[in-house]
């Protein structure tokens, strides 16, 4: 198994990357090469897991990878966004002065 057996999965997060998400740590070939680099690692996790274990995570600030074990040779791979506010953190401390 290796990224290119998730190709297809990377390529579809890429496009909505670049057309729904705003980050301003990267940008669209930055991403791309995140996401090699979380597969790689979701792969490794994924292979050496445990004989209990089901998944093989990866994530980062903006992005996880999950593989999970099928009843095929191939896993289920979910690439999600991790989205968040810049500004929500401010509004947390504001609330709890109140």
């Amino acid at each position: 198994m290796t990224v290119d057996t998730f190709k297809r999965e990377i390529e579809e997060a890429v496009q909505a990357y670049d057309k729904f998400i705003v980050c301003l740590d990267k940008t669209p070939d930055m991403f791309l090469d995140s996401l090699n680099s979380l597969m790689q690692k979701a792969i490794k996790a994924y292979e050496t897991r445990a004989p209990n274990l089901r998944h093989g995570i990866a994530l980062d600030r903006q992005v996880t990878i999950i593989l999970s074990q099928t009843d095929e040779d191939r896993p289920l791979c979910g690439i999600y966004f991790n989205l968040h506010s810049p500004y929500q953190k401010a509004a947390t401390k504001t609330a709890a002065k109140k």
